[in-house]
Formats: structure tokens, C-alpha cells, sequence
């Protein structure tokens, strides 16, 4: 279904292919790596919330509901326990009734990506 590398030759840059596209992922400075790119858990993160905002777009189009811009952010948060989570908010530009909205949220719960993920972790959604 999807297919990745990731290659390094030095350091924590990763050079990642996906299909035709390239891109590099790494550590900040911080943490020892060149700031080369997004690092793991913003790749992560990405494919979550990339995902909701492609999957909430294809509903709409089905329905004929015009969402204006669509924004996800997707936040990783470990507390002390190490219990680990994602916070989602999701906004949309169009002025929608509630009842669209409460559907758009339950939709967004049945993404792909966000399926595979909470197979293995909390997801926690709110709209903004």
C-alpha cells in the first residue's frame, strides 16, 4: 500500500523516497542532528494529519459541502507516566451547520492513517 526508504551516509540526515518524491528527515541541532528536515514524530504527525485533511476533503466533495480552507494540527505529547498521545484540531474556513460538522469529526475518527495509529496509541481530536 506504501513504500518508503530512508538512506544516510553521515549523521542523522535521513534522505527519504516515497514513490518520485524526495525529501529528508532529521534531528535538530538540539539533539545533535543538522536540521536537515522534519524529524520523525513531525513525519509522523504529518502523515496523520495530511491523511484527515485529504480523507475530510474527499467526503465533502462526495456530499457537494464546501469547506473553504482545511487546517489539521496534530500536536505528540509524552506525559511523566510515558504515556504517550496525539492531540488533533481541525478547523475549516466555510461556515458549516453542526450537524456537518459532527459528521466531519466522526469521519475524520475513520481515516486510514488515523485507524492504523490508534491501534497503537491515543488519539485525541477537538476542532478549533
Amino acid at each position: 500500500m506504501a513504500t518508503v526508504i530512508a538512506r544516510s551516509e553521515t549523521g542523522y540526515t535521513q534522505l527519504i523516497e516515497a514513490r518520485t518524491h524526495r525529501f529528508a528527515s532529521d534531528e535538530p541541532v538540539s539533539m545533535g542532528g543538522a536540521d536537515q528536515g522534519a524529524n520523525p514524530y513531525e513525519l509522523l504527525l504529518a502523515g496523520l494529519a495530511s491523511c484527515t485533511g485529504i480523507t475530510l476533503r474527499m467526503y465533502a466533495q462526495r456530499k457537494e459541502w464546501e469547506l473553504g480552507a482545511v487546517t489539521v494540527k496534530a500536536h505528540f505529547f509524552r506525559d511523566d507516566s510515558g504515556a504517550e498521545f496525539v492531540q488533533r484540531e481541525i478547523s475549516v474556513g466555510a461556515s458549516m451547520p453542526d450537524e456537518q460538522l459532527r459528521r466531519l469529526m466522526e469521519i475524520a475518527e475513520k481515516t486510514p492513517v488515523t485507524k492504523t495509529v490508534k491501534r497503537s496509541m491515543q488519539i485525541d481530536t477537538k476542532w478549533i
